[in-house]
């Protein structure tokens, strides 16, 4: 395994994630169109702290802080994914527009 793969596949990852994001109209499959993406930064981080940084655990740290966020954000739209599907019975993006005003 080299660097150039880790970018190869880290590249094939986000753009899943980013066609599954503009394609998509269903709440969840965005959420993990999103999380493609991180996943796809986490594996940039990771790659190159292993393959050039003097110290590999900083990109390691930098992966961990990107977990949690996705986690606190996984939390955060999750309910309001549930919000939204008590109140409408249908789980499409369109939806959200009442949100705005």
């Amino acid at each position: 395994m080299t660097l150039e793969n880790c970018i190869s596949l880290s590249i094939i990852i986000f753009c899943i994630g980013v066609y599954g994001l503009l394609t998509r109209r269903n709440m969840i499959g965005i959420l993990l169109s999103i999380e493609l993406m991180l996943n796809s930064a986490n594996i940039n981080f990771i790659a190159f702290a292993y393959f050039r940084a003097d110290d590999p655990m900083a990109g390691s740290i930098f992966s961990v802080f990107i977990m949690a966020i996705t986690a606190c954000e996984l939390a955060v739209a999750l309910a309001i994914i549930m919000s939204m599907y008590r109140r409408r019975k249908q789980n499409d993006i369109q939806t959200l527009e009442e949100l705005y005003g």
